[in-house]
């Protein structure tokens, strides 16, 4: 065995028995302690929020195509099961697509038409009755037995109308899209694309879907069931949940003797789609009217039937035809609709909280078709327990 051999060498002692040696690891890494750890972990981190911040900056560029192709996956979502029900009736894909557009159409022109003619000619005296509410509001908050800086009112009031009238707010999710050309260009697109999840949306992700294998395949299958099923069931109970709301309120209205209830009744349905502040600003709005056209009693009584409307649809009809699955808390969802206000305006309110409930929904299938994520599990009981016990 030579002295520059590679083979162990084997020592023995004077009376033959061999030299134990202790085995002689491999040196620690410096990634291996838990400072390494932290900082593996810190990278991972940093390395997807930059990648979240770069699909987002993305995005925001191409608004013009995003919007239009997440409305039609939403609306097609939403449409899956009168898809699946004509196709089960043996009518071939086409003509099914087709008759699910013109239902489409339909129900949205309809609203769209219920719309215009319930506010366009009471919008004038609407805005003028709101205004002069609000102004009672101000005014009677200077008869407070506390000071109020009316200065400090003033900048709050004028900041919130420069946000509700810029750009930003109204336009900038569109970024341009204010035109008449890009708005029908994106119109365009909607429909098209819309046109293709209908008929093709299956294929379309099983070709998408197809470089992966095993398990990485089974879970990009949930995912895609998941997004359908999660994009539909909030499109579709906010639906009914809005008009829910709009009837209730509307019929309140009505017997409080409250003037343009039905344009108010109509404004609530279409704030409904915007979780939480859409149905506190339309409430609003109502008790404004009432002040002004009736008086102080009966605007609360207009804030007591909004809140008992809300807190029906909220507690008992919304998890009914959403799911529990579908259920955000609270805080959750105002997160999401700050931050999709301040990306994409009104558009990034709507779209916020489907998107919210879409990648949760992902979370909860991630690891099977009941099994959420490692981290997003439910710890057991038992080590709860033994946690407990260790710290006492």
């Amino acid at each position: 065995m030579g002295l520059f051999s590679s083979s162990p060498r084997s020592v023995r002692l004077d009376d033959g028995r061999p030299l134990r040696t202790a085995a002689v690891g491999k040196p620690a890494s410096m990634w291996s302690d838990g400072f390494g750890t932290l900082a593996t972990r810190s990278l991972q981190v940093i390395i997807v929020a930059v990648i979240a911040v770069a699909l987002i900056l993305g995005m925001l560029q191409l608004t013009v195509v995003v919007i239009p192709v997440l409305l039609a996956l939403i609306i097609a979502s939403a449409a899956a099961p009168l898809m699946g029900w004509l196709r089960r009736l043996g009518i071939p894909s086409v003509f099914a697509t087709i008759l699910t557009l013109l239902a489409f159409v339909v129900v949205l022109g309809g609203i769209g038409w219920l719309v215009v003619n319930a506010v366009r000619d009471q919008f004038d005296e609407l805005s003028t009755q709101a205004q002069q509410g609000f102004q009672s509001v101000l005014d009677w908050s200077k008869t407070l037995p506390f000071d109020i800086d009316q200065k400090q009112i003033d900048e709050w009031v004028g900041s919130a109308t420069d946000f509700l009238t810029s750009a930003q707010f109204g336009s900038g999710a569109l970024a341009g899209v204010s035109a008449v050309a890009n708005f029908l260009t994106g119109l365009v697109l909607m429909i098209v694309t819309l046109f293709f999840f209908l008929k093709d949306g299956p294929a379309l992700w099983e070709f998408l879907i197809r470089p992966f294998r095993g398990g990485n395949y089974d879970r990009a299958v949930r995912v895609g069931h998941k997004t359908v099923q999660t994009f539909g069931a909030y499109l579709r109970g906010t639906a009914a949940v809005a008009a829910v709301d709009a009837i209730g309120i509307t019929i309140g209205l009505f017997i409080l003797q409250i003037p343009l209830a039905l344009p108010l009744g109509v404004l609530v349905f279409v704030l409904a789609f915007i979780p939480i502040v859409g149905a506190t600003a339309a409430g609003t709005l109502a008790a404004l009217v009432a002040l002004v056209t009736n008086d102080l009693g009966t605007a609360i009584w207009v804030v007591i039937i909004v809140v008992a409307v809300n807190q029906l649809e909220g507690n008992f009809l919304q998890p009914f035809l959403m799911g529990r699955s579908m259920k955000l808390h609270a805080f959750v969802v105002l997160i999401a609709l700050t931050i999709g206000t301040v990306l994409g305006g009104i558009v990034g309110a709507i779209l916020a909280v489907p998107l919210t409930a879409a990648v949760w929904g992902i979370i909860q299938v991630w690891d099977g078709p009941n099994t959420p994520a490692r981290w997003a599990r439910k710890r057991p009981a038992t080590e709860e327990k033994v946690d407990t016990v260790t710290a006492d």
